[in-house]
């Protein structure tokens, strides 16, 4: 198999647990406990090697725990990218995330504008994408369309997300404006798929990721899973897709059944190996090279 990596799995760390209820709400799921960043680092590093991937991000998945995740990375530099939830609105937000890149075991700024309430222009958004500019090799990932966390319903625990701030559309001139800064919209803009299209064709350095089970398809008659890749190909081009699983708890662990749905779509319509070894690995690796030291 070609060089796989998976640039959307959420580390579910002891301190994410602890917003949502810490011990008792692990054994309500019914999932294994995190432990340790470290604990959690290794386990990731098995759950890898057992499914043959190279590297993975890694996403810190509440505000405020970007520790976890530099841990896990400084642990295992050569098979981990750190990204990290930012809420531009909170007074710190621009001290923290100055902080978090500067350890240098984080990469890329998550934002997720319809959860925290914010519109992707906003001036306190826009300080986020200046720290990205101003650090060389770092990306934004802007969380677009529909979102459900899958963890909180399942706990009864309200999401008052905001939609109408979710529209890719809206990340046109601030993409525009950050040129430098690679941007990575997640599961094809999750039921705004034209309007990332539209969005990727305008701008060169927005980049869709393939992540999850894709269930926003509902909302359009008649796509499927392959016309899906057919039309991102067509607008963004082979070079600005990028695997991923949306991967996250243990013990289900890596989501292989994901992977080969979206393999048996690009074989079924035909995309050649050299675009599925860039989908599947090498864009991962251009737009996250190994950095110097790491084994």
């Amino acid at each position: 198999m070609a060089t796989l990596n998976d640039v959307h799995c959420h580390f579910f760390s002891t301190p994410f647990f602890a917003a949502l209820g810490g011990e008792a709400a692990i054994a309500r799921l019914g999932w294994t406990p995190p432990g340790t960043a470290d604990t959690l680092a290794d386990r990731w590093v098995a759950e890898l090697d057992r499914h043959d991937i190279r590297r993975a991000a890694l996403i810190a998945s509440v505000p405020g725990d970007a520790s976890s995740v530099a841990s896990a990375v400084t642990r295992h530099p050569s098979r981990f990218v750190g990204f990290f939830m930012v809420d531009p609105t909170r007074s710190d937000a621009v001290e923290t995330t100055t902080a978090a890149l500067a350890t240098g075991a984080l990469r890329t700024i998550c934002l997720f504008p319809s959860m925290h309430g914010y519109a992707i222009g906003d001036a306190q958004a826009q300080q986020i994408f200046e720290l990205a500019a101003s650090t060389p090799g770092t990306g934004v990932f802007v969380h677009c369309g529909v979102l459900s966390v899958g963890v909180r319903r399942k706990l009864g625990l309200p999401s008052r997300f905001d939609l109408s701030v979710g529209d890719p559309v809206a990340l046109q001139p601030v993409a525009t404006r950050f040129s430098s800064v690679p941007i990575i919209v997640p599961h094809f803009g999750a039921g705004f798929f034209r309007e990332a299209l539209m969005l990727a064709d305008l701008c060169a350095n927005v980049h869709l990721d393939t992540s999850s089970s894709n269930g926003w398809m509902k909302y359009h008659p008649g796509f499927t899973l392959g016309g899906v890749f057919r039309q991102a190909l067509a607008v963004a081009g082979p070079d600005r897709l990028l695997f991923g699983t949306d991967s996250s708890f243990f013990p289900r662990g890596w989501v292989r059944d994901v992977y080969e749905a979206q393999a048996a779509a690009l074989q079924e319509l035909g995309a050649s190996e050299e675009d599925r070894a860039k989908i599947f690995g090498r864009n991962f690796d251009r737009l996250f090279p190994a950095r110097a030291g790491a084994p």
